[in-house]
């Protein structure tokens, strides 16, 4: 067993958590909801400095991991995001893609339920220090299961963001 696998887990979000996503939500207030143009422009998120402190703060007791909605076609950007505003590396967990027209295995489930599904599996092997998140909702779930939640508190809040974590299962 390496030093590394034994260190807990500091869990975040992305959007609103550490990315802040107010200059690409336009896209979701349209009908119907550009879902392509919201992803195509995550690359160009500003960071959020206080998420971006606590996950480089965390880093020095525990492993970083990143739990997103986002969909796995993002990954190669995300990355790429991540490691341009000085993120600790870390294993990224995204949403499986649906498949062209929202068909395929794509999940869509409210991240209130996906997110505590996620965490309960990082747990069997791993001890998850905390969850650090913007979801009210995702904030809830996760505390009722038992684990320690950081609500993100400090990027504004969207009522179309939070149409699309909740009713849409897009992020």
């Amino acid at each position: 067993m390496t030093a590394d696998s034994r260190r807990p887990l500091a869990v975040f979000d992305l959007d609103n958590t550490l990315a802040d996503t107010a200059h690409r939500r336009r896209f979701l207030e349209t009908r119907p909801r550009d879902w392509d143009a919201f992803f195509a422009a995550a690359p160009h998120d500003p960071p959020l400095a206080e998420g971006v402190a606590l996950a480089l703060a965390s880093a020095e007791e525990c492993e970083v991991v990143y739990l997103t909605g986002r969909p796995e076609r993002c990954r190669r950007d995300t990355v790429d995001w991540l490691a341009a505003h000085g993120l600790p590396e870390g294993r990224l967990y995204m949403r499986r893609d649906a498949g062209p027209a929202g068909g395929g295995r794509g999940d869509r489930r409210p991240a209130r339920q996906t997110k505590p599904e996620a965490l309960r599996r990082l747990a069997r092997d791993r001890d998850v220090r905390m969850l650090v998140d913007d979801d009210e909702l995702v904030c809830d779930a996760v505390e009722r299961a038992g684990f320690t939640v950081v609500r993100a508190r400090w990027a504004d809040a969207s009522a179309e963001l939070e149409t699309a974590q909740e009713q849409e299962g897009r992020t």
